[in-house]
């Protein structure tokens, strides 16, 4: 299933300082479960691995240490990441004000062989994928061997844009774990979206891999480079495609979402608000994968329908792969139906006190919620005292000892897709039975509907409740379509959207 090829671990050690760090990794228990080594300047030094951490030395790391790893290893660049020539190591620097290295994360790059298999044949169609995940669960060893697996068994051009060298390793000559795919690397992180442009208009690539998207001009790059027939095969910051989708600066990734206003009838005819959601564009990436751990994902083959179906409130099954003895093993299911048992027993009437314990998820936005739709619940924060436990679909599939000892005990557990707000507020009014859950999205464009009809009428500015990014932009979209003039004001978490109308004197 997965095999090890290389860690070339030794090369990591040898830029260690010996006597208090290096030496008690190398005679020490479990190094191919190593993950990181981390030294902080006036602590001792400390080991990472799978499940544990480990002290190396009861002398703390001294600015000495420090320089003798700044030594021992590539120059770092503007994102005080540095690296192993021939290596995937990677060496995080953390800066005092005078630009002196203070600390230092030594993360064990380690090239896998066998995690394409879960995806090999959404690789070997030719679609545009995107993946995500946490940072640790295997995205950029995936895209590794993607790369690899393209170029070698496909015979295809392949380039990637390394912007950390992360995905091929440091110096000039990539590590062997990438095949015959070719590495340009980026001088600076805010050069990133030039370099991918450069690498389709210079070179003829068939495929182009890149990790980390994360700013608008990378995502206006890769629908550039998708719209040009390249295979676009990357990384985004976000565990699930929920994230991607209230993103304002990666949701183009996916299509992008705008408010669109429906007229009276229409809107009869559907039964829904005028205001309503709809995906802008078709997407740039054609699947969307989840990676849920190193052995198992979630796939959404049909980026443009899951979207089109997320917006609208209804859900399509997506494809869960994982391995089981070795074999590549699929079911079909709803988005959360594997962890969302709905064990609970007695929905309480609405003015019934219900003490809710949250795990995983934000006790004040959970506390937040329950005050706007006026429940009779309480925030707990032992399990003895929990008539329920309300946690995110991550922390279920863990199964930590909490989960566990509550279902022992019989208290009902309730799953909730993320942590987000209009996801605590569904779960609330699935367990509470309130007929009209709110939906946070609905609501705030409601306000702006209404906000602009009351200013067509008295010509007077209206300021709107506070409201996150992904939200705000929405209102602004609608008020543009009016014609009238919008900022936002207020810092986080207040900032909120004025709607003016255009001979306003305050028009910016």
């Amino acid at each position: 299933m997965q095999k090890i090829i290389t860690d070339d671990l030794d090369a990591l050690l040898d830029a260690l300082p010996p006597h208090n760090v290096s030496e008690p990794i190398r005679h020490g228990e479990g190094r191919h479960e190593l993950l990181e080594v981390v030294l902080d300047l006036g602590r001792r030094p400390e080991a990472r691995y799978i499940g544990r951490e480990v002290f190396l030395s009861t002398r703390e790391v001294t600015a000495e240490d420090i320089d003798y790893v700044v030594a021992h290893i590539g120059a770092f660049g503007d994102d005080n990441r540095a690296g192993i020539e021939r290596t995937l190591h990677r060496i995080s620097a953390i800066r005092n004000r005078k630009r002196r290295v203070v600390g230092l994360s030594c993360r064990v790059g380690r090239a896998v062989f066998g995690t394409i298999a879960l995806i090999q044949d959404l690789v070997e169609s030719g679609g545009s994928i995107l993946l995500l995940g946490r940072p640790g669960v295997g995205k950029t060893t995936m895209l590794r061997e993607v790369a690899r697996v393209l170029a070698d068994d496909l015979k295809k051009r392949v380039v990637i844009v390394d912007t950390s060298n992360e995905i091929a390793g440091d110096g000039d000559i990539p590590h062997p774990a990438i095949g015959r795919a070719r590495r340009m690397q980026v001088a600076t992180p805010a050069m990133q979206h030039a370099v991918m442009i450069e690498a389709v208009e210079n070179h003829m690539p068939q495929v182009i891999i890149i990790d980390e998207i994360g700013t608008e001009l990378e995502a206006q790059a890769a629908r550039t480079i998708a719209e040009r027939g390249v295979q676009l095969v990357g990384t985004a910051h976000g565990n699930t495609l929920d994230n991607l989708m209230m993103n304002p600066t990666l949701s183009d990734l996916i299509g992008g979402i705008q408010s669109v206003t429906l007229g009276d009838e229409e809107a009869r005819r559907r039964g829904t608000q005028k205001s309503i959601l709809e995906r802008k564009a078709p997407p740039t990436f054609d699947v969307v994968v989840e990676i849920q751990s190193f052995e198992r994902v979630a796939i959404h083959p049909d980026v443009s329908a899951m979207v089109d179906a997320m917006l609208r409130g209804h859900f399509v099954p997506v494809e869960v792969r994982w391995f089981e003895n070795g074999e590549v093993r699929s079911e079909k299911s709803m988005p959360f139906s594997t962890t969302q048992p709905e064990v609970v027993k007695k929905s309480p009437k609405k003015g019934e006190l219900k003490k809710i314990l949250p795990f995983g998820i934000n006790r004040a936005r959970l506390d937040e919620s329950i005050k706007r739709m006026k429940l009779s619940a309480e925030v707990v924060s032992d399990i003895k005292e929990a008539d329920l436990v309300m946690t995110s679909k991550r922390h279920y599939r863990r199964k930590p000892q909490l989960l566990k000892d509550a279902e022992l005990k019989g208290t009902p557990i309730y799953v909730i897709r993320s942590d987000k707000v209009i996801q605590m507020e569904q779960g609330l009014g699935n367990i509470y039975k309130v007929e009209e859950r709110p939906d946070t999205v609905a609501q705030a464009l409601k306000e702006a509907e209404e906000a602009i009809e009351e200013i067509k009428r008295t010509g007077q500015s209206v300021e709107l409740s506070p409201q996150n990014a992904f939200i705000r932009r929405l209102q602004h979209q609608l008020a543009e379509k009016y014609h009238l003039v919008t900022r936002s004001t207020g810092k986080a978490p207040k900032r909120r959207v004025r709607i003016l109308p255009n001979d306003d004197e305050h028009r910016v």
